[in-house]
């Protein structure tokens, strides 16, 4: 996929036509996107654009820049320069030849400003209702074409992953290491942009942390935090620390190529490892393989995690489960695609029935004084259940 892919206009109207059946069902005479994950998901292109969606009928897309760039990437029909704000609505009205009295908005990552500028300047009379859940909704389900651009962007990490023996070396730094792992994705076509919908939780490309710098703590809501280079942006992942033998080098790593993101973790280890990050080593996959089995459409994610914590305390390893001590978090796994943090989730009371065409992330992981180790791959679930999109090797990997 060494060129520009461009979404086909049969997956855009696909898109539509889901969002407006759940429009109808709350009562939504038409959507705006803003949003440049929603937008490209939507329309095809990330440009500075209102789109937006009636609840019957055909999409307007109404670009501030770059029109032209909009005009070539986008699968929207009807593509129209907007030079002002002043201008939505009145475009909006002719495109849908009626009144408008309820309107869709992303309140979800709007900022109130904006809110406030929309509600009182843009649509004064105008019933503005939050439409955050039926645009996740309809992208929790993944098509053909999306699970091909995901299925490559496991074979971009996983053909990084086989190159990092022969970049590894005694004393090296993290962020050396760090550097050329990304380097090697980079050229394969990771865009560079992890995307998460949380709010401050800011992620470039991913973690790499070696021995102790593995259980130190950061903001970010995952397991492993990592000293990072400085606590000004990014005070996570990849240090200053030299990379010593005989300790664990934790490889945690998305890749995004034409929008679509891989999450997958692997360790790594010049010399020998103490015997009880083997045996959390062993015990991950362990919870790993059952996850797998368990896994089914109709199940409740919140089972999984249920499942996964049952089998660390059985090892254990409770305490050493997803973190460390206070530090822990409580769950094994996210949904992936456009965003690093969709649905669905697998964590603690946190209940959802699982569907076939969702993508997701498994990650069982260990930390203690010494270091980090664990496993992480990305998944589809089937009809008939789970397909591992990752094939790296998944035991400690000495070099």
């Amino acid at each position: 996929m060494a060129q520009m892919i461009y979404t086909p206009e049969s997956e855009i109207v696909n898109r539509i036509q889901n969002v407006q059946i759940e429009m109808a069902k709350k009562s939504l005479d038409g959507l705006i996107i803003t949003h440049h994950t929603n937008l490209f998901y939507f329309s095809g292109t990330s440009q500075s654009c209102h789109l937006f969606i009636p609840q019957k009928g055909k999409p307007l897309l109404m670009v501030r820049k770059s029109f032209e760039r909009a005009l070539q990437e986008s699968g929207i029909e009807q593509i129209i320069e907007l030079n002002s704000l002043k201008q939505m609505f009145p475009n909006i009205l002719d495109n849908v030849g009626s009144t408008i009295k309820t309107l869709g908005l992303e309140l979800d990552i709007i900022p109130y400003n904006t809110f406030v500028l929309y509600q009182k300047k843009i649509f004064p009379d105008v019933e503005i209702k939050d439409a955050s859940n039926i645009i996740k909704q309809v992208r929790w389900i993944k098509s053909q074409y999306e699970i091909d651009l995901l299925k490559h962007s496991c074979n971009v990490l996983d053909q990084a992953f086989t190159k990092v023996p022969g970049m590894l070396y005694e004393g090296m730094t993290e962020i050396e290491l760090a550097s050329l792992f990304e380097g090697q994705m980079r050229k394969n076509g990771y865009g560079g942009c992890c995307k998460m919908r949380a709010f401050n939780q800011d992620f470039l490309f991913g973690n790499l942390v070696s021995g102790a710098s593995g259980s130190v703590p950061s903001y970010f809501d995952g397991p492993v935090g990592g000293q990072g280079l400085s606590p000004a942006n990014n005070p996570h992942g990849a240090g200053w620390k030299k990379i010593k033998r005989n300790e664990p080098v934790y490889i945690d790593y998305t890749c995004v190529v034409n929008g679509y993101t891989a999450d997958a973790e692997r360790i790594f280890a010049m010399g020998n490892l103490s015997d009880e990050l083997v045996h959390a080593q062993k015990t991950a996959l362990t919870i790993q393989d059952e996850m797998i089995k368990k896994i089914r459409p109709g199940i409740n994610g919140a089972e999984i995690w249920d499942l996964s914590a049952r089998i660390a305390e059985e090892e254990g390893l409770l305490n050493h489960y997803m973190g460390y001590g206070k530090d822990r978090v409580k769950f094994v796994g996210h949904g992936v695609g456009l965003e690093l943090d969709e649905m669905p989730v697998f964590a603690k009371g946190f209940e959802m029935i699982l569907k076939p065409g969702m993508t997701f992330a498994l990650e069982p992981k260990f930390v203690f004084d010494q270091g980090a180790v664990g496993i992480e791959n990305t998944f589809l679930l089937t009809q008939n259940g789970v397909e591992k999109l990752n094939d790296f090797k998944e035991n400690i990997i000495y070099t």
